[in-house]
């Protein structure tokens, strides 16, 4: 069985966030969805846990960061192509979120970045299979 991960994030609505990344074309799993957090599919083996923040600090003695001001993570992500990347950054910030930096070409890597609403940091990439050894 493949190791799975499933990422935890804290939102300030559930509501909010299911709508933008369901732009961004993720799907939910109903099982593990109630009024307090529900299981973003990102892949077969890798999930997020989006959790309203009140639940989220049962699961932590420690402040939750607030990531519209200060990076707590970076969540990269593979995409399949070039105008993969492309495709999923501009709905990001066409639902709401904010471009972060400047695209990074490398010729075998590209790489895009957006700032979900609740100021997580994602990074999609795409990398030539040829370069990878």
């Amino acid at each position: 069985m493949a190791t799975k991960i499933f990422v935890n994030l804290p939102v300030q609505s559930l509501d909010r966030s299911v709508g933008f990344f369901t732009k961004l074309g993720y799907t939910f799993n109903a099982q593990f969805t109630d009024a307090n957090a529900t299981c973003m599919i990102i892949s077969e083996d890798i999930y997020a846990m989006l959790l309203v923040k009140d639940f989220f600090k049962t699961f932590t003695k420690k402040e939750i960061a607030d990531a519209t001001k200060v990076t707590e993570v970076l969540i990269a992500l593979t995409a399949e192509s070039r105008a993969a990347v492309d495709t999923l950054v501009d709905k990001a910030v066409a639902a709401g979120g904010k471009e972060y930096k400047e695209k990074m070409d490398q010729g075998f890597m590209y790489q895009r970045s957006f700032q979900d609403l609740d100021g997580h940091q994602w990074e999609i990439l795409w990398m030539d299979p040829a370069a990878i050894k």
